[in-house]
């Protein structure tokens, strides 16, 4: 959140936990769970929207359902950590759209990415181009996920 968001009250948090189970959810209908008016509840959403505390409004997809059943997180290790390979790296994940989340992180790997393919076929197809086919990356670790015990994107509130 920017520093220059205004804080959030007890309403504002109602009704993010509210939008986080179902943001198609009425403002009526959370207003009245939360006692305010479906315009008051609106202003607020709007406001969150602006501040940049709602990201996003979007329908989250059973990746199997779409031909897209497997899930693989990599670990990425630079040669360099100069900037603007930082920066290129950045870019070119973040444009790649199997990635589906990518973290800049500390320790041993540079980056953690979490992709969605069909196939191993289509994995090594992306390694060649995201990995092989760049000078900048020393070495990858691939982890294939078995099977997807908990998947969610809701962020705990406080109280």
């Amino acid at each position: 959140m920017p520093p220059s968001s205004p804080p959030l009250d007890s309403f504002d948090l109602a009704i993010l936990a509210i939008l986080q189970r179902d943001n198609t959810t009425p403002q009526r209908l959370i207003g009245e769970a939360v006692n305010l008016s479906a315009p008051a509840v609106q202003r607020r959403i709007k406001r969150m929207e602006q501040a940049g505390v709602i990201a996003s409004n979007v329908a989250i997809i059973e990746p199997a359902a779409v031909g897209q059943p497997i899930t693989i997180f990599v670990e990425v290790e630079l040669e360099s950590e100069r900037t603007e390979l930082i920066d290129a790296a950045k870019r070119q994940f973040s444009q790649t759209p199997e990635v589906q989340q990518c973290y800049y992180v500390t320790g041993e790997a540079d980056f953690i990415l979490v992709i969605t393919v069909a196939d191993m076929g289509a994995y090594e197809a992306l390694t060649r181009k995201l990995f092989f086919g760049n000078n900048n990356v020393r070495k990858f670790r691939t982890f294939v996920a078995m099977d997807r015990v908990k998947v969610g994107l809701t962020v705990p509130l406080p109280d």
